[in-house]
């Protein structure tokens, strides 16, 4: 294995991880997800977000675009400007208390934030929005 690359199964570990601790935090509330503070779990998200880099994915309206990361940047195929990790966590954590409240996260919308229709179909590949 090349130093850098993950094999599918330590990704597929990697995604339950967070799913699980995302899960916990939404019926828990954000200060108990299996014992993380919300710098961990961050991090999580973030380390989760650089396993999809380069993968496809498709928007509510059906567009193929991929992303990648590069610093504290996300950058998206079909947009000229990056999505800052800050807007990405502020995604997240909306996701999050949406869910913990027992509202349905429907669509991008929902997410209130810039870049959320790329957000949404990453959150649900990665088990931040369930169900």
């Amino acid at each position: 294995m090349e130093s850098g690359t993950w094999t599918e199964a330590q990704e597929r570990e990697k995604r339950n991880l967070l799913a699980q601790a995302v899960r916990t935090m939404a019926e828990q509330g954000q200060s108990a997800a299996c014992g993380m503070d919300q710098e961990t779990l961050d991090a999580m998200l973030w380390e989760g977000l650089s396993f999809y880099q380069g993968r496809e994915f498709r928007t509510a309206k059906g567009l193929v675009f991929t992303y990648y990361l590069k610093g504290y940047e996300m950058f998206v195929d079909r947009k000229d400007k990056s999505l800052t990790r800050a807007t990405v966590m502020l995604a997240f954590h909306t996701a999050l208390e949406l869910q913990r409240k027992g509202l349905p996260v429907s669509g991008p919308k929902k997410l209130k934030t810039f870049g959320a229709s790329y957000l949404f179909p990453i959150f649900i590949a990665l088990g931040v929005i369930v169900g």
